[in-house]
């Protein structure tokens, strides 16, 4: 064997045991992340999400009556909650619901229409185990905005679903595949925080060994052919 040779399959001796591990979980990750489709993952299937109709013949308040109401009024929109026509409004920095026939003010809504908001969208047939006010976030809702309910339901995916009390929206639906995905997304990426950077030094350096271990592995295999072809 050549001293290059030698020296190349030394650097990939080492590359391998500084980057194998990675390089497998690069693939594992990988496969699932393409197996499974992102609807499932995202949770499609375990909500439906088409929006009730607002009941157009209810009387509804005016604009100048919820103007006075509410004078820092941004904007507005009307919609169906569980039957009930309200207005979800934007005034300064907050959300809010009032009843779109009185004005009542139904912010924050209370766990019992959270829970029937939940059962209302739910495909499943489980039963809703607890309902929990979130003040602190776990990691898979860390990006959305406090406080939040969380309806926890009896199925085998260990599903919850999290909704906005100011608002009644659905913001998360988080399950046992999502979850998976989230930690092999981790795993993938080499974000072990955030788990959104996709273009971290860590990832950049590790590519960068994984490139050259191929490219040592090529060289090798280029050269035992040769070796093989002159024999």
């Amino acid at each position: 064997m050549s001293q290059l040779a030698f020296r190349v399959r030394r650097v990939h001796k080492w590359l391998a045991m500084v980057i194998g591990v990675q390089a497998l979980l690069w693939m594992f990750s990988g496969v699932y992340m393409s197996a499974v489709s992102l609807s499932l993952i995202h949770g499609d299937h375990l909500v439906q999400t088409t929006p009730q109709q607002v009941q157009s013949d209810r009387p509804h308040l005016e604009l100048t009556q919820l103007l006075k109401q509410h004078p820092n009024l941004r904007s507005w929109r009307l919609k169906s909650l569980l039957g009930q026509d309200v207005f979800e409004i934007r005034e300064g920095e907050q959300t809010l619901l009032i009843d779109a026939g009185s004005g009542a003010l139904l912010s924050p809504l209370p766990s019992a229409t959270i829970s029937a908001l939940a059962r209302s969208i739910y495909r499943g047939t489980a039963p809703i185990t607890t309902v929990t006010w979130i003040t602190q976030a776990p990691k898979e809702v860390a990006r959305q905005a406090l406080p939040l309910w969380a309806v926890h339901f009896d199925d085998a995916a260990d599903s919850i679903l999290y909704f906005s009390p100011a608002s009644g929206e659905l913001v998360a639906r988080r399950h046992e595949l999502w979850r998976w995905f989230d930690v092999l997304w981790m795993l993938h990426i080499m974000d072990y925080d955030q788990r959104i950077d996709a273009n971290n030094l860590l990832l950049r350096i590790s590519a960068s060994l994984a490139l050259l271990f191929s490219l040592s592995g090529a060289g090798l295999l280029v050269y035992s052919l040769r070796g093989k072809a002159g024999s």
